[in-house]
C-alpha cells in the first residue's frame, strides 16, 4: 500500500511534515496550548519591561540567535529567524543604532556584513533570560510538585516538535533558561 504524501509546514525555524502526529489533535489540546502560550508570551513581554524601549520581542529574538549561533551574515539571520532579509535588515540597524549589535566587514568576503552581539547585546539577552526563568519559576511553584515536571516535559517535546533546539544542547532559546 502506498504511503500517503506528507506535505511540510514551517513552524518556528523548522520544516515539519503535515499529518506526522501520532493521533487526532482535538480543538480542546489546541485551545489550551494557545491559552498557553499567551501567558508565555506576556512573560516574555513582561521580561523587557524598563530596557530599552527599541527593544521589541522580533528584535530580542535576533539578539537570541545571534548569542547562540554566534556571528551572522543578515542571509543567515534572516534564515534562522524564519524572515525575509529585508525585514532582518530593519530590526538589525536599529540594534546597530542602539548598540546591541555590531556589524563588520567579513574577512573573506568584503561584501558581506558580519553581526556580532556587543557587550552591551550579551548583557541583555542574560539580564532578560534571567527574568524570564525568575517569573517561570514563580508560575511553575504554584503548581503541585509532581506536574511540575509534567508541565516541564511536555514544553519541552512541544518544542521539540516544533524544531527548537533543547536548552540542555545549545543555549539558544533565551527564553526560559537561566544562561
Amino acid at each position: 500500500m502506498a504511503q500517503p504524501r506528507r506535505h511540510t509546514r514551517v513552524v518556528g525555524n523548522a520544516t515539519v511534515a503535515a499529518g506526522a502526529a501520532r493521533g487526532v489533535v482535538t480543538d480542546a489540546q489546541v485551545d489550551d496550548v494557545v491559552e498557553a502560550s499567551r501567558v508565555l508570551v506576556s512573560v516574555a513581554a513582561r521580561s523587557l519591561v524598563d530596557l530599552d524601549p527599541e527593544l521589541t520581542l522580533p528584535r530580542f529574538r535576533v539578539l537570541v540567535v545571534l548569542a547562540s549561533r554566534g556571528p551572522s551574515s543578515v542571509t543567515a539571520l534572516a534564515g534562522d529567524l524564519g524572515i525575509h532579509p529585508s525585514n532582518a535588515t530593519r530590526a538589525v540597524e536599529r540594534l546597530v543604532q542602539t548598540g546591541f549589535v555590531r556589524r563588520r566587514e567579513d574577512e573573506r568576503d568584503r561584501r558581506v556584513a558580519v553581526l556580532e552581539l556587543t557587550a552591551a547585546g550579551r548583557r541583555t539577552v542574560d539580564e532578560v533570560t534571567v527574568r524570564r526563568a525568575q517569573e517561570v519559576r514563580t508560575v511553575l511553584a504554584e503548581l503541585p510538585e509532581r506536574q511540575r515536571g509534567q508541565v516541564a516535559l511536555a514544553l519541552r517535546r512541544f518544542a521539540e516538535a516544533a524544531g527548537e533546539v533543547p536548552a540542555r544542547d545549545a543555549w539558544t532559546l533565551g527564553w526560559v533558561t537561566d544562561p
